[in-house]
């Protein structure tokens, strides 16, 4: 695996306008499918608990590809346009993939 660590990016947010957030992930998704620094994978959560509230864990190669992925202005707009669905700000938690284990 070489030197680089996995990474994964934490995004946390609350909107109740999970239909128009959906629509704005698949515009952003034909831009990075197959990109070079594009993230590599992508979970969807949502709470049980608290109904307009989502998780979503993008996997990169490796923190340097994330933060290229971070600098392109596309990713600026569309970071904009996400936040205006949203209830309250969106919180980011970055991490370096420690282990991973498949059970199936």
């Amino acid at each position: 695996m070489g030197t680089s660590q996995r990474f994964v990016q934490i995004l946390e947010f609350e909107t109740d306008r999970i239909d128009e957030m959906r629509a704005l992930a698949e515009e952003g998704e034909q831009r990075i499918t197959g990109r070079a620094d594009g993230p590599t994978r992508r979970l969807v959560l949502k709470d049980r608990d608290q109904p307009n509230r989502y998780l979503v864990v993008i996997e990169f190669d490796s923190h340097e590809e994330a933060m290229r992925n971070s600098d392109d202005p596309e990713t600026s707009k569309f970071a904009e346009r996400m936040a205006a669905l949203c209830t309250r700000p969106p919180s980011f938690t970055d991490c370096d993939v420690q282990d991973t284990t498949e059970f199936r």
